[in-house]
């Protein structure tokens, strides 16, 4: 049963298992690093299986019941009584004092199987108790639930960067909008069986997913000359529903939805073979689900093409042409659906090629590049690498601590901490090539890298959601929900990833300061790359947290655009991660935003970003942080002083526009005078599509019901207004001038409206004033009289604000 390991058995009787197993396990932790002069079999043994790549640490994977179907079987192969009787005999030796091998009914998980299901008495390796990947351990292999098919062939791309810009397509007006035909008409050639939607919930995980043979999806060709096309997406991030061939060459995609979840269908990525070159494919996909999209304004489609690749070391490239964005007429009645169609012509006869929606970054490929970080014997002197905790699934989610040995341990304890994660939503992978940038620069031996891991400790979370990742969701986990909204949670058997990043940062708190604390993400209808951020109401730090994205915007101006930052809280977004730890006390909290599309800045106008465009902010970070750090105060005063002026800016542009328009009918509650920040309010916007959603489902709604407040504000307007008005022809009161009877030219309304109309502006009008005051006072000092000294440069506006608003009341 052992052939390879009959040979050695027989030199020598083993020692003791136990022995034998903690020298093993103490050498991960740097002891014994000196050989010995005769290693005991169980070394020799080791090193074959090691070495052997058929071997999987079954304990990491899944259960044995995974490997060897059969009940009797599996207490056969436990059974030493099976073993040729040298064997036996030193088995016996060494389970005399361990019943591992000596029973069938001990169900032990610390032993090794191959692929056919043969034992290998060797206790497997310590889990989650050493820092870094051994250097000849295997990657950990994705789990996926049990529902989801799963193809053996690995998919894998080349980096590559274009050597040209890649433009934005330039819409002409005449693109052709194809009729849905659907599969009544079509013919399907390409279906998975079973999704799990939201009736169903998540229940357990294997490695490979659904046992049992995997199901040919494809149609099968006729002939050398049948031009179908072959479609797959059962891999690694993969998603693609459906394939209905409508034409020769016209295909109709239907993407398939977050698992346990019947919506969020925005991420695509498949493969098509038997392609025929210099013929023209039209692509459509019909069930997404956002009313707007990047694809309106020049965004195309990337593809890569395996046959360059192996060839030409070409890579992903964006493809496309006559590409169109536009709501999809044959709707199911549930909810608004939207198509993509464009057109595209593949390089090579049956040639292997992708489409995906960005730049794909798996579970693997973060593993890859971690045990390259974990094999470097530089690299790992100051990265270490944890486990943070298990996902739904069972894959491991990890935890970076990156920063210099220090040389005291005051030195230790005044270092400062910085928290960066990724891929919260799996289907924005541009996070992880941020990120990716960053741990390349961090990790360098470059000399502002190495002051950065002198000054703080890092703390990095690459994959929040590497379940999501896996099966190629676009914003859920396999609970079916959005992990940024959940921070606040305290299910932690329901979001681990999320409980667990929260409690670490806590636990941080509790010993150092948190600089920074940046979420890395990704957008789908706004380019160029931005941040959210946090208003801080403190007047000793008021504007701080604009600090750091105006001076990324400064290192980066051809990519980071400062006037697409947003820093309000708005109740929705209470439980996403830069709320929950701005209000755990992290001032500088951030969810950075990166497009899918491209730049509209500098000189990067109009064209796509790359892999190694996002890479490069990744660097500009890191360069940023030294620049906000820097004892010299100089660039940090200078930004909190240009800061201020945009600020006043601002506030005299909306009077102006005031003045301009009386159009008082939206709230301005939603339009912050303070805030330094485009009008493009996507949380607004996604808002009003949710009510008129729900409008389309209740065609009668409720009239809403008037708070006390209102009530009491609509009492006055009614029963007191002849007292005001008496008051209005009293004498002045308090030495202050009734601003009401002469109010400034812009706030006038014209002779012939309404006195209704009246009443309602001047009550709107208050409300505005009042808010501006108290905007500028947090910046002004307000006093009745002008400041005095050479030394105050403040122009005095805090005061006349004041009079003018308490004139108005």
């Amino acid at each position: 049963m052992f052939p390879a390991l009959e040979p050695e058995l027989k030199q020598e009787t083993l020692p003791d298992p136990y022995e034998d197993f903690m020298y093993h396990h103490l050498q991960y932790y740097g002891y014994y690093k000196a050989q010995r002069g005769t290693l005991p079999n169980s070394a020799t043994h080791q090193h074959i299986w090691k070495n052997n790549p058929r071997y999987l640490l079954n304990g990491s994977f899944g259960k044995r019941e995974d490997l060897i179907p059969d009940r009797l079987q599996k207490e056969k192969h436990l059974w030493p009584s099976c073993l040729p009787s040298t064997v036996r005999r030193q088995t016996g030796a060494m389970s005399r004092d361990s019943l591992m091998l000596s029973s069938p009914f001990v169900k032990s998980r610390q032993l090794l199987y191959d692929d056919i299901g043969k034992v290998n008495p060797h206790l497997r390796e310590p889990r989650d108790l050493f820092a870094l990947f051994s250097g000849s351990a295997l990657l950990q292999a994705p789990r996926w639930p049990v529902e989801c098919e799963v193809i053996k062939e690995r998919i894998h791309h080349i980096e590559w960067v274009p050597p040209q810009p890649e433009y934005f397509y330039q819409p002409t007006g005449n693109e052709k909008i194809p009729e849905i035909v659907g599969e009544e008409k079509g013919t399907i050639v390409y279906q998975l069986d079973s999704v799990p939607t939201e009736d169903c919930y998540f229940t357990s995980s294997r490695v490979g997913g659904k046992r049992g043979i995997i199901k040919e999806l494809s149609v099968s060709l006729q002939g050398p000359e049948d031009n179908t096309l072959l479609f797959e997406s059962r891999f690694e991030s993969g998603n693609l529903q459906k394939a209905v061939r409508v034409n020769t060459f016209e295909y109709e995609l239907t993407l398939r939805t977050d698992l346990y979840t019947n919506k969020h269908t925005q991420w695509f990525y498949f493969r098509v073979q038997n392609t025929r070159k210099d013929v023209t494919y039209r692509f459509t996909i019909v069930n997404l689900l956002k009313p707007k999209s990047l694809y309106t304004v020049g965004m195309k489609p990337l593809m890569y093409s395996q046959l360059d690749a192996s060839t030409h070391s070409i890579g992903w490239r964006r493809e496309g042409n006559e590409i169109k964005y536009y709501r999809n007429t044959a709707e199911d009645g549930q909810q608004p659906l939207y198509c993509l169609t464009w057109t595209a012509r593949f390089p090579h006869d049956r040639d292997t090629c992708f489409f995906a929606h960005f730049y794909p970054y798996t579970y693997t490929d973060l593993q890859r590049f971690l045990l390259s970080v974990a094999n470097s014997p530089v690299k790992s002197q100051f990265c270490k690498l944890r486990t943070l905790c298990r996902s739904l699934a069972g894959n491991t989610v990890y935890l970076l601590t990156i920063t210099n040995p220090a040389r005291t341990p005051q030195e230790a304890a005044a270092k400062k901490a910085v928290v960066l994660t990724a891929r919260v939503h799996p289907g924005e992978s541009n996070g992880s090539w941020i990120m990716k940038g960053f741990l390349d620069f961090i990790l360098s031996n470059s000399p502002d890298a190495q002051l950065l891991r002198d000054i703080f400790i890092f703390k990095v979370v690459p994959m929040l959601n590497p379940d999501g990742v896996i099966v190629g969701n676009y914003r859920c986990s396999l609970a079916g929900r959005d992990l940024n909204r959940h921070y606040k949670t305290i299910l932690k058997e329901s979001f681990p990833c999320i409980w667990h990043t929260r409690n670490m940062i806590k636990r941080l708190l509790e010993e150092r300061e948190v600089l920074l604390y940046c979420d890395f993400h990704g957008h789908s209808r706004k380019n160029n790359i931005f941040l959210y951020g946090c208003n801080n109401t403190n007047r000793e730090f008021w504007l701080h947290e604009r600090v750091f994205p105006l001076m990324l915007s400064k290192n980066a101006p051809d990519k980071f655009s400062f006037h697409s930052c947003n820093f309000k809280v708005q109740k929705c977004k209470e439980g996403t991660g830069r709320v929950v730890m701005w209000r755990m006390g992290i001032l500088n909290s951030y969810t950075m935003e990166s497009t899918f599309g491209g730049s509209t800045l500098g000189n990067k106008r109009d064209t796509h970003f790359t892999t190694e465009d996002l890479k490069s902010l990744g660097y500009h970070v890191c360069d940023t942080l030294l620049d906000f750090c820097d004892p010299d105060r100089t660039k940090f005063m200078q930004c909190l002083a240009e800061l201020k002026e945009l600020l006043q800016q601002e506030i005299h542009k909306k009077f102006k526009e005031l003045g301009q328009d009386m159009d008082l009918e939206r709230s301005w509650s939603d339009i912050s005078l303070s805030d330094v920040e485009s009008r493009y309010q996507t949380s607004f916007q996604s808002k009003t599509r949710e009510l008129n959603q729900k409008k389309t489902m209740y065609k009668k709604k409720k009239k809403a019901l008037k708070s006390r407040k209102q009530r009491n504000k609509q009492y006055q307007r009614h029963t007191l207004m002849p007292e005001s008005k008496l008051t209005e022809d009293a004498p002045e009161r308090a030495g202050f001038p009734s601003t009401l009877q002469k109010p400034p030219a812009f706030f006038r309304t014209s002779e012939n409206a309404s006195s209704s109309m009246m009443k309602y502006e001047k009550s709107r009008l208050n409300k505005v004033l009042f808010f501006l005051c108290h905007a500028v006072a947090l910046i002004f000092p307000i006093s009745a009289s002008p400041p005095q000294g050479e030394e105050c440069h403040r122009p005095f506006i805090g005061g006349t604000l004041t009079l003018l608003w308490i004139g108005h009341h």
